[in-house]
C-alpha cells in the first residue's frame, strides 16, 4: 500500500540525492534512513550503560532509593 506525504523542497532535493546515489527507491532511503537513526540511538545509550557503578553518590542514592521503595512496598502493596 502507498500513501502520498509532502515534503519540503529541501528535504526533497536531499531524499533524491541520497536515492540517485544508491540507487534505491525513495521508500528505501526513507527506511535506511530512519533505521539508522533508530540503531543511533540506542548505539548512543549503550555507552552510558554501567557508567555509575561504583561511584559513591549513585550507591548511597540507590540504597536510599531501595530502602525507600521497600517501605512503600510494605504500607501499599
Amino acid at each position: 500500500m502507498s500513501k502520498t506525504m509532502m515534503v519540503s523542497d529541501l528535504a526533497y532535493e536531499k531524499l533524491k540525492k541520497i536515492k540517485e546515489r544508491e540507487d534505491a527507491s525513495f521508500s528505501e532511503v526513507i527506511l535506511n534512513l530512519v533505521e539508522s537513526n533508530e540503531s543511533k540511538k540506542v548505539g548512543n545509550l549503550k555507552i552510558f550503560f554501567g557508567v555509575l557503578k561504583g561511584d559513591k553518590e549513585y550507591d548511597r542514592v540507590l540504597r536510599e532509593i531501595k530502602s525507600g521503595w521497600s517501605v512503600w512496598t510494605k504500607k501499599y502493596a
